[in-house]
């Protein structure tokens, strides 16, 4: 099970990296249109389930901190990604989640087995591998946007090892991300620009692969340790270069299965590896 929850997360998250390169990069929707249908959806989306599960279980859970959280992630991650090459912005966003989960972990007692940190080296070489040729000296605006982003979603995945339940977690965290949304959407009245394409696009990418993906990493977070929830996801840029060749028409290069096998390969020995 603890498998099954956390690929089907990391499946999600790559699949929102898609979604997201689709609406953003081709001016779809702009980043503060994109976030508030994404987030709004998500909500919306996650009461429909607690709205069909017993009364007893139809739970709001989550907290502000959490909520802020993600609203964090969310904003900071789409305006980052329209002024960062896509190797820039996945070395960027990886690197602040490692550090922000692994030192998590190193201060709450946790070192990294022999095998573990074998298989950190290999995922992170993979990673370096596949994204720094299209990495570009980023703007100082862009790649704060993206570090604090980074950090945001570390945080969100280190509050969903104490979920009770991750559906009323994640969906109380989705409704409380709303309120301070309307103070972005404000601020970015005058630029907002989203076309129909752009909002469906949001809007898939809000209620199901956040909404639900996120809800199957908050099931799957509790069940890993700190730095094993953070190495894990050093395979999504891999997973997502898969789907934009696969599903986008994107360049093939031979750095993909060599970097992407070296990605998944050292993931798999840190998620295998007792934590």
């Amino acid at each position: 099970m603890r498998a099954l929850l956390t690929a089907a997360a990391l499946l999600a998250f790559a699949a929102n990296s898609l979604l997201c390169r689709l609406a953003l990069r081709e001016g779809a929707a702009d980043p503060a249109g994109f976030t508030a249908i994404r987030l709004l959806s998500g909500a919306a989306a996650l009461v429909v389930v607690l709205g069909v599960r017993p009364r007893a279980r139809a739970r709001v859970g989550g907290s502000w901190t959490g909520g802020l959280a993600l609203l964090a992630y969310a904003a900071a991650f789409s305006f980052a990604y329209v002024r960062l090459s896509a190797g820039t912005g996945a070395l960027l966003l990886f690197g602040s989640v490692q550090a922000t989960m692994l030192l998590a972990g190193l201060r709450a007692g946790e070192r990294l087995r022999p095998v573990q940190g074998a298989g950190f080296v290999l995922a992170l070489a993979g990673l370096l591998g596949l994204t720094l040729p299209g990495a570009t000296a980023p703007a100082l605006g862009a790649a704060a946007c993206m570090v604090a982003a980074g950090v945001a979603w570390g945080l969100y995945s280190l509050l969903g090892r104490g979920a009770a339940d991750p559906t009323g977690d994640t969906a109380g965290n989705f409704l409380r991300s709303c309120a301070p949304l309307l103070l972005l959407v404000a601020a970015s009245a005058s630029s907002l620009s989203v076309t129909a394409p752009g909002a469906l696009l949001a809007a898939t990418s809000g209620a199901l692969t956040s909404g639900l993906g996120y809800v199957a990493w908050y099931a799957a977070v509790r069940r890993l340790s700190r730095t094993q929830a953070a190495i894990v996801q050093l395979s999504v840029p891999a997973l997502a270069a898969w789907g934009g060749v696969v599903l986008l028409g994107e360049a093939w290069s031979w750095r993909l299965p060599a970097c992407g096998a070296a990605v998944l390969a050292g993931v798999a020995l840190a998620f295998l590896g007792r934590g």
